[in-house]
């Protein structure tokens, strides 16, 4: 029988992370789901990951709390207005509001953390440098620089036992990315994208979340399953 191959695979409840889940299961890795509440407005994403979690077969899910409220600086994490009906060209041109500062530094040291623990040598994020709002933290040059401190940070990584940040998704399109979890089977109905969800969980069809997923899906041929308040600036039908 082969070892049993760990991975810890951060899993916020979203369409790219669940995505990069499924990547890593069909790669053959078991799965360590890690999923943070850390004050976002749109804790409907919390409820879709714990569903996810069970669909992908993991071995063991794990809800952090943070407090990033303390800090706010995010309109995720403060009163500010979640942005609306913005260009891709916009999207494209500045780093949004929505942006949590430091938030996947944050969560890749906790995964860190958690991987060595666990004896696991594989951490996979589903971020994505294509179709994506402009945040810094998702770029390969953040992945490379974190992946080299992770390296020299851990016990793991002094004794040479070398830690793998895996981005699969990061030059993917959304429409490819949707293809792909299509294809292996991902239940996208059970996601969560929006920033501003309704209070029964709707997604607002207008901010950037919900605009990129929309436009991926209309990309990729298929039709987006889950319910919107409207849909690009019309109302949604259910």
């Amino acid at each position: 029988m082969s070892a049993e191959r760990k991975a810890v695979v951060l899993l916020s409840g979203g369409l790219d992370s669940v995505t990069a889940a499924a990547i890593a299961r069909k790669d053959g890795f078991d799965l360590y789901a890690l999923t943070f509440n850390y004050g976002q407005r749109h804790t409907w994403e919390i409820a879709a990951a714990e569903k996810l979690a069970v669909l992908l077969n993991v071995k063991e899910h794990k809800i952090v709390s943070l407090d990033l409220t303390a800090f706010g600086g995010s309109a995720l994490t403060s009163a500010m207005l979640v942005p609306k009906e913005r260009t891709l060209e916009a999207m494209a041109g500045e780093i949004p509001v929505t942006y949590v500062p430091a938030r996947n530094t944050i969560f890749l040291s906790v995964a860190l953390g958690w991987a060595e623990v666990l004896g696991a040598s594989d951490i996979f994020i589903g971020v994505n440098a294509i179709d994506y709002s402009g945040y810094p933290d998702c770029r390969p040059e953040f992945i490379h620089a974190f992946e080299a401190m992770a390296n020299v940070a851990t016990k793991a990584g002094v004794q040479g036992v070398r830690t793998a940040i895996h981005t699969p998704l990061i030059a993917m399109t959304k429409a490819d990315i949707i293809r792909c979890g299509t294809d292996l089977g991902v239940n996208y109905s059970q996601t969560h994208s929006c920033y501003d969800p309704s209070p029964i969980g709707e997604s607002c069809g207008q901010c950037d979340a919900c605009l990129l997923r929309l436009k991926g899906f209309t990309d990729a041929g298929l039709t987006d399953p889950i319910a919107y308040i409207r849909r690009a600036g019309r109302a949604a039908h259910s």
